[in-house]
């Protein structure tokens, strides 16, 4: 139920078709993050209009609140959510990181108490496989043990050994369910931190299993720049050449055209959502500050090099006023400008593979830089 064709080589980066029950993703792709089933003040609608083909959603979050049940007797995630496309789900992992206060981990799985109340609320490799094939996504995670930084070899030794555990139990209890209970394909997950023996030994375990796609996690937890590409280094020549790679939680554009010249295919990132939030715009000369106060009357749009839905009608002058005032129209707009921004760079990286020209595309400009000078 799920395949996947890479279409165009450019050295080891792929231009590639992952087909799903719910829709083709052109890769290499950026999953917009929407952890409860929305991504944050974007309607399914405006999600579609920018370019999304996919959605990335969270088992944990969605488990406290509304429930698996309870989606599961409207129809699905995708009948819940009004999200017509793939949806990828987190299998929970993540929280194992985050939620380090509010979690134990034994050899079976991982008990939490939810963030929310304080409820009980227990995961393990067969539960999660279930939960997400009762939701009907088209990619679902493994269970997996995200070991923090900074961190021991040893602690990371035994991180990847028991998430290599908990991804043979997974794979098996996918094989039990019949074809028509799964959800589209399981993906199995490499650790290892940032050392290259554990990474290359977790990505060789993790292969063997025959998943239908492969991620690269435990990355993007505080760990230097230079240690999470390493990571990526590392991992992907040791995956199938034949199955979708997606790296978690990563990034910045410049980490994206990295990891995509070192063979991923698939990303999410909550930072084209947060920076909005924060009044921080992505363009391909830096990041505009809007809530600066040289942007007060500044009548050019906000990237005059996009056309994007807010870059088209709206001045930098008023989503300034707006974001400074935390109207929650101006958070909307600088949300849509950066999903904007992350898809079209995307759709430049799948046409430069395409025709071999990945080598001549420019990293992004993310720091800080003048910008305004450069279009005023």
């Amino acid at each position: 139920m799920l395949s996947f064709e890479v279409v165009a080589t450019d050295g080891q980066a792929r231009r590639g078709r992952l087909t799903t029950p719910h829709g083709v993703i052109e890769t290499p792709a950026f999953m917009p993050v929407g952890t409860l089933g929305a991504v944050k003040g974007i309607t399914p609608e405006s999600l579609e209009g920018l370019g999304a083909q996919v959605m990335l959603s969270n088992l944990y979050h969605l488990t406290l609140r509304p429930g698996i049940d309870l989606i599961e007797g409207l129809g699905g995630l995708h009948r819940f959510t009004s999200w017509t496309g793939p949806i990828l789900t987190d299998s929970g992992g993540y929280q194992v990181f985050s939620l380090a206060d509010l979690r134990k981990i034994d050899d079976d799985g991982v008990s939490f108490r939810s963030h929310v109340d304080g409820a009980p609320l227990r995961f393990t490799p067969e539960s999660v496989v279930e939960a997400q094939c009762r939701l009907g996504v088209d990619m679902a995670m493994v269970l997996d043990e995200c070991p923090p930084w900074p961190v021991t070899e040893d602690e990371v030794a035994a991180a990847v050994e028991r998430t290599g555990r908990w991804a043979r139990r997974s794979r098996e209890a996918w094989e039990r369910r019949e074809p028509t209970a799964r959800a589209g394909g399981l993906f199995g997950i490499v650790q290892g931190s940032a050392f290259q023996r554990q990474r290359e030994r977790a990505a060789a375990e993790i292969a063997s299993l025959g998943f239908d796609g492969y991620a690269v996690g435990g990355v993007s937890v505080g760990e230097p720049d230079e240690m999470r590409k390493k990571a990526v280094e590392w991992t992907t020549p040791v995956l199938p050449r034949d199955r979708p790679r997606y790296l978690m939680g990563v990034g910045t554009p410049e980490d994206i055209l990295h990891a995509v010249r070192h063979g991923i295919d698939l990303f999410d990132c909550v930072l084209p959502a947060r920076n909005a939030r924060h009044g921080n715009l992505f363009t391909r000369g830096g990041i505009v500050k809007i809530k600066n106060a040289r942007y007060r009357d500044d009548p050019l749009p906000p990237d005059p090099d996009c056309r994007c839905p807010t870059c088209r009608r709206v001045s930098r002058a008023l989503l300034a006023h707006l974001v400074r005032s935390k109207e929650i129209t101006g958070l909307v707009l600088a949300t849509v400008h950066n999903l904007s921004f992350y898809l079209d760079f995307m759709a430049e990286i799948r046409q430069a593979t395409a025709s071999g020209a990945l080598a001549g595309l420019l990293d992004p400009v993310t720091s800080d830089s003048p910008t305004e000078a450069r279009h005023s």
